[in-house]
């Protein structure tokens, strides 16, 4: 698939100015280049969210499996990269503050942990409850809702103390970084934010066989059921025996 290729190629691209380009952080070290992609899998992360939230609108408004299956494939994809972006963090968080979240509350840890396991939850009613409209009304619903956790993730640093650290690139004054740092930071955000669509597209597909695979198994059960000698037919002649 060339998306792909180009997705791979652009995380590769990426991972070259982390490594080759950006300078070492003079307080942190090497551990600051977690930073790069620690952001980025947030904001894909939260772009997916906002997808599975404008999909669940449509499909309560409008119905229909197109909107359903790409809340499903969006909201798969956000999950990967939340479960990505609390891993970073935890491993960036270690070495600089030694920091354990089972020891000390961060806001920001905690509302981003909720998101996950909000959207997470929406994956298991899709998968669990059983077929047809109600699940999909019902995971509309909690895809709507879990959205409202976005901005409390955001503005967590503002609104709370917190361990994590404040913006960087929207404080006030301008960004706080460097320009080869900066440069950096939006090449992997464009690279990360472009696999992030390859992945979302690949898994709208994959969940459009399966809603076809589905389709036809309950084509062909209907067909058996109303063919003479199907179960139906053999039901009847036993009732009438």
């Amino acid at each position: 698939m060339p998306l792909a290729a180009l997705a791979v190629a652009g995380l590769l691209i990426a991972g070259a100015m982390i490594f080759l380009y950006a300078p070492e952080d003079d307080l942190q070290g090497q551990v600051q280049r977690i930073f790069y992609i620690h952001v980025s899998s947030a904001v894909a992360a939260f772009i997916c969210f906002g997808i599975v939230a404008g999909a669940s609108l449509l499909h309560l408004w409008r119905g229909g499996l197109r909107a359903d299956r790409l809340g499903r494939a969006a909201a798969l994809v956000g999950l990967v990269f939340t479960v990505n972006t609390i891993v970073l963090g935890i491993i960036w968080a270690k070495p600089i503050w030694n920091w354990d979240p089972s020891q000390t509350w961060d806001a920001r840890f905690t509302s981003t942990v909720v998101l996950g396991m909000v959207y997470a939850g929406y994956l298991m009613v899709r998968k669990f409850a059983p077929p047809g409209p109600q699940a999909m009304r019902l995971a509309s619903v909690v895809g709507i809702i879990g959205f409202i956790d976005v901005p409390v993730v955001y503005f967590s640093v503002r609104w709370w103390r917190t361990l994590h650290p404040g913006t960087v690139l929207g404080a006030a004054g301008g960004p706080a970084l460097p320009p080869a740092m900066l440069y950096t930071v939006f090449i992997t955000l464009i690279a990360v934010l472009f696999f992030a669509a390859v992945l979302v597209a690949i898994r709208y597909r994959i969940e459009w066989e399966r809603d076809e695979k589905a389709a036809r198994a309950a084509a062909a059960s209907l067909e058996l059921a109303q063919s003479p000698g199907g179960p139906g037919e053999r039901t009847s002649s036993l009732d009438w025996g």
